[in-house]
């Protein structure tokens, strides 16, 4: 299920501030969800003054967005192969994204950076000074958006300060065939998690991915090992893709109501 609270302008500094980041001449991941949005239409207002880039879109949902702003697109298949130009990097936001704490003066030791009208530091006493595992999924989008994420040189993060924390503990979103659906529930169970069937908000019945599965929205409390986690859910027979993302992720950029702070690896 989608994650809610974070400012629309802390959303908009994040997106922006990653669409910076991308240079003329490239391939460019175009992740889902509202503050990937804010990095799309950033990207379109670029390329209207110049910027020479295409995207790969991960969901229907950010490619008409692109579309409308007018990016270029290439599908998946086109950028990624034997003769293709590769994907340079990918822009997407988090569900949640684990990280790690800073020093009681908000600054930080690995090279991060703070941009806009005054210090990031004034707005919170908690930052990142690491880049940790991710969890995505909230648009039911999380199987194209590792794709892309995965295959892309570089993977830019994009959220507001309520996505972080320290321990990942929000539902994991299972993508699963329809067929598997109870089976699946049942490994998860005796993984110790407690899978809920997403349904649809204006629609009777379940979310239906945009590759025709359905989604288990799975909690499994505090998150202690990410990585073995997803090794577990990965190799359940059944599940087409989770939405844990680990060591995937090169930069995080926090938007804030006064600008943006920037983690690296």
């Amino acid at each position: 299920m989608k994650t809610s609270g974070g400012s629309d302008a802390a959303k908009r500094h994040a997106g922006a501030s990653a669409a910076e980041a991308v240079a003329d001449g490239e391939v460019v991941g175009l992740g889902t969800g509202s503050t990937a949005a804010h990095a799309i239409r950033r990207l379109g207002e670029r390329v209207d003054s110049g910027l020479d880039v295409q995207g790969v879109a991960t969901s229907f949902a950010s490619r008409e967005l692109a579309a409308e702003c007018g990016i270029p697109l290439l599908d998946l298949d086109e950028a990624v192969g034997p003769d293709a130009p590769g994907i340079d990097v990918a822009i997407d936001g988090a569900d949640q994204v684990a990280v790690g704490a800073a020093g009681s003066d908000g600054t930080r030791s690995d090279g991060t950076r703070s941009d806009g009208a005054g210090s990031d530091s004034a707005g919170s006493s908690e930052a990142a000074t690491g880049v940790g595992p991710l969890i995505k999924g909230g648009g039911a989008a999380h199987a194209r958006e590792k794709l892309v994420d995965a295959a892309a040189d570089r993977f830019l993060v994009v959220a507001d300060p309520s996505k972080e924390a320290l321990v990942l503990d929000r539902s994991v979103p299972v993508e699963v065939l329809p067929a598997g659906r109870t089976a699946v529930a049942e490994a998860v169970r005796a993984t110790g998690g407690e899978p809920t069937l997403r349904r649809a908000e204006r629609k009777d019945g379940p979310v239906v991915t945009d590759n025709g599965n359905l989604v288990l929205d799975c909690a499994f409390g505090e998150i202690d090992d990410p990585a073995a986690l997803a090794t577990r859910l990965s190799t359940t027979p059944g599940v087409v893709e989770h939405g844990i993302f680990v060591g995937l992720a090169d930069e995080v950029h926090v938007g804030t109501e006064t600008g943006v702070r920037v983690t690296r690896r």
